[in-house]
C-alpha cells in the first residue's frame, strides 16, 4: 500500500552518492558506455529494421491520458492480485536471458533488488545463474519461471518441476520464439551470446538435459542447448502436456492475435501476456498496446491479461492498466539500471519505477490502480 511521496524518495542517488539516470533515455546512454559494444547492442536492438521496436513507443504515446480531479488520492493502492497472490506494485521485471551480459551478478543481483522491494522477479530459461541459485539468494521473495520449449520435451518438464520445488509461483511459457528473430544488429556483430555460453546456467544443472548429451563438456552443453532451444513444432498439444506436469498457473507470453487468446483459454491456459518479445523477434507487426484492448475484449476476464513491450514510464504503466492490463512488465530499464550499477542500480530502476507509477496514479485521479478504466485513455 502506498501513501505518501516524500521529497527523499524523488532525490536519483544510488549508495556511491552519484548521479543515477532518471529518464529511460539516460540508462540507455549510460549502460552503452558501461557494456560491450556487442553486448549492449544484443539488449537494445530489435529485430529487422527495428520498426517493431519504435512502434512499441509510439503507440503509447499516441496514447493520452484523461486525468480525473478533486479525488482524494492521499492514499493510494498499488497493489494487484495475481492467482490468489498479492504484490505491492503493478509491475514485475520482466524475463530477460544471459544477464551476465550487463553485470557480471547477472540474475542474482536482479533477484536480490526485485527481493528488496517484493517485485516479482520473472527468470529466464536462459539465464546466467540457476534456478537454485537464484532461490538460494532470494528465498523468501516472489518469483516466476519463464520456459523456452525444449525440442526434448523431458527437459521442458524437468525446469518446470525444478522451478515449482523451488518456490516459484507460475510458469510463463514463451510461444512467439519458435526460432530466432532477424536481428541485423548481432548480425552485424557477429554476436551470439547463446554460442558463448552466457545462458547454459540452466541447462547444466538440469539432470535430464546433461543425460541427453554425448559429454558434459562446454562444448557439449553448447551444442546441446542450441539444439533445444528453438522449437518451430511447437503447438496446442504441448501446451496440455505442461498443464499435466504442473499445478502452477501456467501464462502464455507472445499473443498478439484475439483468437489465439480464445485458443488458449479453451486449452486451459491460465494467464495472458500480450507481448511482441519488445520488438526483438518479427518486425513490422502490430504494436503491443494497440493488441492489447483487442484481447482484453475477447478475454472478457476470464483469465487475467497482463502487458509487455515499450513500458518505459510510470505514464506507461498506468496507460496499460487503463487498456485493461492486470500488470506490466519491465524489461529493458532494469538491465541497464544492472549495468551502471549492479544491484544497486537495479534497485534504483524500481524504486523510481514505484514512485513514478504513483506519481501519475495520483495525477490521474485514481486511487487504486484497479479504478483506471478506458475512460482514462483517448487516442491523440
Amino acid at each position: 500500500m502506498a501513501t505518501s511521496i516524500g521529497k527523499d524518495a524523488l532525490i536519483q542517488n544510488i549508495s556511491s552518492g552519484e548521479y543515477f539516470p532518471i529518464s529511460f533515455e539516460e540508462l540507455e546512454q549510460q549502460a552503452s558506455q558501461k557494456m560491450t559494444q556487442v553486448g549492449f547492442g544484443y539488449v537494445r536492438s530489435g529485430a529487422g529494421g527495428e520498426q517493431t521496436l519504435r512502434k512499441n513507443q509510439e503507440s503509447l504515446a499516441k496514447l493520452s491520458i484523461i486525468p480525473r480531479v478533486l479525488r482524494d488520492v492521499s492514499k493510494l493502492d498499488t497493489t494487484i492480485t495475481l492467482f490468489g497472490r498479492t504484490y505491492p506494485q503493478p509491475f514485475l521485471l520482466a524475463p530477460v536471458g544471459m544477464l551476465k551480459l550487463a553485470h557480471e551478478e547477472g540474475d542474482l543481483a536482479v533477484a536480490k533488488a526485485a527481493a528488496c522491494h517484493q517485485v516479482p522477479f520473472v527468470q529466464s530459461t536462459v539465464s546466467s545463474y540457476s534456478i537454485e541459485e537464484i532461490t538460494e539468494a532470494t528465498p523468501n521473495s516472489p518469483k516466476w519461471f519463464q520456459l523456452y520449449w525444449s525440442n526434448n520435451e523431458e527437459i521442458s518438464f524437468s525446469m518446470v518441476k525444478r522451478a515449482e520445488r523451488a518456490g516459484y509461483e507460475a510458469i510463463i511459457l514463451t510461444v512467439d520464439t519458435v526460432m530466432l528473430g532477424w536481428r541485423e544488429e548481432d548480425m552485424r556483430n557477429r554476436f551470439s551470446p547463446l554460442k558463448l555460453g552466457f545462458g547454459k546456467a540452466n541447462y547444466e544443472t538440469d539432470p535430464v538435459f546433461l543425460n541427453s548429451i554425448p559429454n558434459r563438456d562446454e562444448e557439449s552443453i553448447i551444442q546441446g542447448i542450441l539444439q533445444n532451444v528453438l522449437h518451430p513444432s511447437l503447438n496446442w498439444e504441448h501446451v496440455a502436456k505442461l498443464k499435466e506436469v504442473t499445478n502452477l498457473p501456467i501464462l502464455l507470453k507472445g499473443i498478439l492475435h484475439p483468437e489465439d487468446a480464445l485458443l488458449a483459454i479453451e486449452n486451459g491456459v491460465d494467464g495472458i501476456i500480450v507481448s511482441n518479445h519488445g520488438g526483438r523477434q518479427l518486425d513490422g507487426v502490430i504494436s503491443a498496446i494497440d493488441a492489447l484492448p483487442h484481447i482484453v475484449r475477447s478475454v472478457n476476464g476470464r483469465v487475467p491479461v497482463l502487458f509487455d513491450s515499450g513500458i518505459r514510464r510510470g505514464s506507461d504503466i498506468i496507460k496499460a492498466l487503463a487498456q485493461g492490463a492486470e500488470a506490466v512488465f519491465i524489461g529493458r530499464p532494469f538491465v541497464y539500471g544492472l549495468a551502471i550499477g549492479g544491484q544497486a542500480g537495479v534497485e534504483k530502476v524500481i524504486s523510481n519505477y514505484i514512485q513514478d507509477t504513483i506519481v501519475s496514479l495520483s495525477l490521474a485521479g485514481a486511487s487504486n490502480v484497479k479504478d483506471l478504466t478506458t475512460s482514462n485513455i483517448v487516442h491523440s
